[in-house]
């Protein structure tokens, strides 16, 4: 005899059916009224009962055009550019690109917003990207331009 080969010597109990008509009354064992009285009953999941107490938000319900637009926007700080490129650099999305300094965001070229975090000594060029206040007056500073 192997493992594969072993079966329970008695049967499984079979399970009373209930409310067949013979000799239990008129409510077959079953008590009065109610879900678990009714023939062919499901108790109810438990999960539709907090389904059913979460509150329900009315309306259309859209991503706001500004919240989709800050998760395609790339930021950076001026210190990253202080230690990746040198003086008279071109600085665009496209090299940022290249140099593994931003990732594409869904497969798209993202938009690139510079912030004013660090100390710039080096001129730069940047085109194409969108500069925080802070950050253009640190570039134009060290002698660069924002375009």
């Amino acid at each position: 005899m192997q493992l594969h080969e072993i079966r329970p010597i008695h049967k499984p109990k079979k399970q009373k059916r209930i409310g067949r008509g013979g000799k239990r009354g008129t409510y077959s064992g079953r008590g009065i009224k109610g879900q678990k009285s009714r023939a062919g009953r499901r108790l109810q999941p438990v999960i539709r009962e907090l389904i059913k107490r979460y509150p329900k938000l009315r309306g259309y319900r859209f991503k706001s055009s500004s919240q989709s637009q800050k998760s395609k926007t790339a930021t950076l700080n001026l210190e990253v550019l202080e230690k990746k490129f040198q003086p008279e650099e071109k600085i665009s999305p496209e090299i940022l690109l290249e140099k593994k300094i931003v990732r594409r965001i869904k497969g798209r070229m993202p938009r690139v917003k510079i912030l004013g975090k660090g100390k710039l000594t080096k001129a730069l060029t940047i085109e194409n990207c969108s500069v925080s206040r802070s950050a253009k007056e640190k570039i134009e500073k060290a002698g660069g331009t924002v375009k």
